[in-house]
Order: C-alpha cells, then structure tokens, then sequence
C-alpha cells in the first residue's frame, strides 16, 4: 500500500488548519516501561484503536450550554458526573468514566500538554509547571521523542499507526518544520511510521480529518464524498490491519471554541455517527480481541457559556475486549498510555 503523510498546521489562534508531510525521522529513542498496569499474556492478536477527540470534556448533564445532552445521538450523551472511580454505561455496549486532565497542575488545561500526555503517558504539564496550548515546545517534543506510544509499540514489534491522511502541502515544508507540528505528528515521527496521502483517502486505505472529505473537495482535491458511516466504516476495516490504530478528530475543539450550542450539536451527530458506524463494522472484532478507546486532551465542547477550555474531567470511553479492565485501570490520563502498553507487552 502506498503511504506518505498527514498532519495538522495550525495558523493564529484557532486559524485555519492546513496539513501537510513528512521523509525523514529521528534516530530511534530508548522505550519507557509500561506503567503499573498487568500485561495482559504476551498481548500477541490483541488490537486497540485509539479515537483522539479533541477538545470534549465531560460536563452537567441538564445545562442548557451543553451540546452533549442535547444533541440527536446517542454515544455522547454522558449522564450526570459520577464520582471519580464511577463508571457509566455506554450505547453499543460501552463503558465510561471521567478522567483527570489536571494533572496536579493550576489552570485550564491545554493541546499541547495534553496530547503530549495521553499519546506518552508521561504528566507533561506536570513536567513543564503548566499547560501549554498550540504544538509541543521543545520539552514535549522530546518526551514524545522518548515515550511516543507509537513508537514503543513499534519497538514492541507491533504493527502500528496514524490512520489520519493530509493535504500535499505537508510535503512543501522543511523537515525542522515538520517537528514543531502536532502532538499526534511528533508522535508519529518519533515511531518513524509512515503517513497516509490523500491517494490512500480516495482508495479508502485512510482517513482524513473531516472525514466526509467535504472539506477537501471544497479545497479542489479530487477524493470522494464519504458519509460519515462510510468513513466509519473504512475506519474499521483498516483498522483490523493493524496491531493499534491512532486517529485524531479536532473538529470538536474548533466547534467549542465557536461556542454555538447548534454547531457544537452537528459536530456531535457526525461524529456519533462516525464512531458509531465503526463499532458496528467491528461488533465481531469486539467480541473477540479488538478494544476501542476514545478520549479527549481537555474539556471545551461540552460547555458553550464559554469560547475557552474548560476545567471539567474528560471522558475515558470504551468498547470490547479488556474495555471494563481498562475503564477501571485509568483514572488520569497520563494513564491511558500505560494501560493500552499492558495489551501489547514487550
């Protein structure tokens, strides 16, 4: 299969987005260890994918400002905040809990620190004193250099990737630029893993960011118009394979900072019916030894009284095999890393 590369380019505050791709990679770093997490077997025919949502925490259920008990789906409807060890459940057989995004750090936390802290496991804000917002700075950059759960996996012998694909324009862009990009792109170039093309998109081989492609042919790239059930779908299939499977959504984010209740709302319903198109196409897999994680970096989305990230806990979700160990397991989301490292032990 042809592969190249994707990522995200952020311009002024909450600009636009532009993507982009990227050839050459960093010598290998050293792997972290696993956290305290039991390995489950050799973890040999395991598979996890890992849905980054962006910007979506967990927030009160009856507010007015919240998108979340409002709009027409079902997987986001988070019921009332449960206590920190309280688990909910989820539609299509899922489980739920809200995580600390905190971290033991003053503020409201941010993109770069949290991102580089679920795709590490290590406590970024904790290790900076503070939550930073855009693309990691040097410190997280080399924390994703080291402890990139791609690149663990990768050293692990595992097959793993970002399933995101982007625009040409990544390839325009100098190697140096490339590492200043997202946390996700950082992660991935760590773990020296190829990207995915606009190519692998129209061959339903990826996909893109807006995963309808509305977006891109808006821009004039001929891909195909997808629902967002088809690119559920195509989620699943390429998912299987694959040992873990890492996409990113940050649509949600930029709704939240609209903060427009109606859009937050159809941001809502695509993705719903994205992920939820997925776990249907895997409802065997799920059976037997597929797991899928969602979570987001921080909390935004889920209260429109405010343009800004919000404070609240974000929600841990989870679907199918070692779904109940691992909502019981993490509790902060320096801990998510960890517990999908214990299902695919060196």
């Amino acid at each position: 299969m042809k592969r190249s590369c994707t990522i995200h380019y952020l311009i002024g505050s909450y600009g636009d987005w532009v993507s982009a791709c990227v050839s050459s990679f960093p010598d290998a770093p050293s792997e972290r260890a696993g956290g305290n997490f039991p390995a489950e077997g050799r973890g040999l025919g395991k598979r996890t994918i890992l849905i980054f949502v962006d910007g979506i925490g967990w927030g009160e259920a009856d507010s007015d400002a919240n998108p979340c008990s409002r709009y027409p789906g079902e997987l986001f409807r988070l019921p009332a905040l449960p206590s920190k060890k309280g688990v909910v459940d989820l539609a299509l057989n899922g489980l739920a809990r809200p995580i600390d995004a905190l971290l033991g750090v003053d503020g409201v936390p941010q993109s770069a620190t949290g991102q580089a802290t679920l795709l590490s496991g290590v406590n970024a804000q904790g290790k900076l004193g503070k939550h930073l917002t855009g693309f990691p700075n040097p410190v997280l950059r080399e924390i994703l250099r080291e402890h990139s759960l791609l690149k663990i996996l990768t050293d692990r012998g595992r097959r793993a990737c970002f399933l995101n694909a982007f625009r040409p324009l990544f390839w325009e862009i100098s190697s140096e630029q490339q590492w200043r990009l997202s946390a996700t792109t950082v992660a991935n170039l760590a773990a020296g893993l190829p990207f995915f093309t606009l190519d692998d998109v129209a061959a339903g081989q990826s996909v893109y960011q807006e995963f309808t492609n509305e977006d891109l042919r808006q821009r004039g790239f001929d891909v195909p118009l997808r629902t967002p059930q088809e690119a559920g779908r195509i989620l699943a299939r390429q998912a299987r394979e694959y040992d873990f499977t890492l996409f990113e959504y940050f649509q949600t984010d930029k709704a939240g900072h609209s903060g427009e209740v109606g859009r937050c709302a159809e941001e809502l319903a695509r993705l719903d019916v994205f992920v939820g198109a997925a776990l249907r196409e895997l409802e065997r897999d799920l059976g037997q030894d597929t797991l899928v994680v969602l979570t987001s970096d921080h909390g935004n989305l889920e209260d429109c009284s405010t343009r800004r990230h919000t404070v609240n806990p974000v929600p841990l979700m989870a679907w199918g095999d070692g779904a109940r160990a691992l909502v019981a397991a993490v509790g902060r989301l320096d801990e998510v890393t960890p517990a999908i490292l214990a299902r695919h032990p060196a």
